[in-house]
């Protein structure tokens, strides 16, 4: 075994030893950033070149922050994406999420689908769909400053439309005529801040993660502004808790100008978003 492949045994177990979730994945990837190959070509590292800012990285992963800190880069679907303190780093669960928006838009048949991006953080959801449905239109919507930094930096040069805005106000000039609006909005109740894991609670923005007593305020707020900015038929997709299941569809009523309000599962089978399609006049 080659030094690397040892070190990296090593760390392995140390994280292990901290409580992070996917030690060896972590232990891989730092070593494939700081000696700049692929996870894959570890083995082909020769000796001489190990490099020593390896323990540095894993001492800083071992004290639970974020690993798309360290290496200040996320993989989202089909994208690599900058990220790093002052925003939410993008979720494996999302993805699916995602999915789900990209085969509605399709089902759809429009020719330019009008996409509304709410609480974009990085801009990883819009960034996605505006990748993989070549002729969408697609806005995002973000109010943090910090978050805001990085979404300019990931959307440059492509077809994303950023704004900084709240989005519960924004977009008054496409009232009515979006076709998909999606969102993975804060939604961690305020009683649940000692459970969540530290590489959230610690590194990623308040803004992006916490939503009142029942971690359903913003989600409230949202279901406004999506029947404002949606045509009749239009959809609406929101990320939620595995716990919330069941509890979100209801804040889409029929009697609040909904239909078809349902819960959707991740790629683990626990319901992780939950869609609306806004009602026919």
């Amino acid at each position: 075994m080659n030094v690397l492949l040892a070190e990296v045994a090593q760390a392995t177990q140390r994280l292990a030893d901290a409580g992070v979730p996917s030690p060896r994945f972590d232990a891989e990837e730092l070593a494939a950033f700081v000696h700049s190959v692929k996870r894959g070509e570890l083995h082909g590292v020769p000796d001489a070149d190990f490099d020593a800012r390896y323990w540095e990285a894993v001492a800083r992963r071992e004290a639970r922050e974020p690993l798309q800190h360290i290496t200040g880069r996320a993989f989202f679907r089909y994208l690599e994406l900058q990220v790093g303190p002052g925003v939410f780093v993008p979720r494996p669960e999302t993805e699916s999420v995602v999915g789900w928006a990209i085969d509605a838009v399709r089902a759809m048949d429009v020719v330019e689908p009008l996409i509304v991006d709410l609480c974009a953080g990085s801009g990883a959801i819009a960034l996605a769909l505006a990748q993989e449905v070549p002729r969408s239109r697609v806005h995002a919507v973000e109010l943090d400053e910090g978050a805001l930094r990085w979404a300019r930096k990931n959307v440059q040069g492509s077809r994303v439309v950023l704004h900084h805005a709240d989005a519960l106000t924004a977009l008054p000039e496409l009232d009515g005529q979006v076709d998909l609006v999606i969102s993975n909005p804060p939604y961690i109740p305020l009683t649940e801040w000692e459970y969540v894991a530290p590489e959230a609670r610690d590194h990623d923005p308040q803004l992006a993660l916490f939503s009142g007593e029942d971690g359903l305020d913003v989600i409230r707020g949202l279901e406004r502004t999506a029947h404002r900015l949606l045509r009749p038929g239009g959809v609406v997709v929101i990320e939620h808790a595995d716990t919330q299941g069941g509890q979100v569809p209801w804040i889409f009523t029929e009697e609040r100008g909904w239909a078809d309000a349902a819960d959707h599962p991740d790629l683990n089978n626990r319901p992780r978003f939950a869609t609306a399609r806004k009602a026919m006049p």
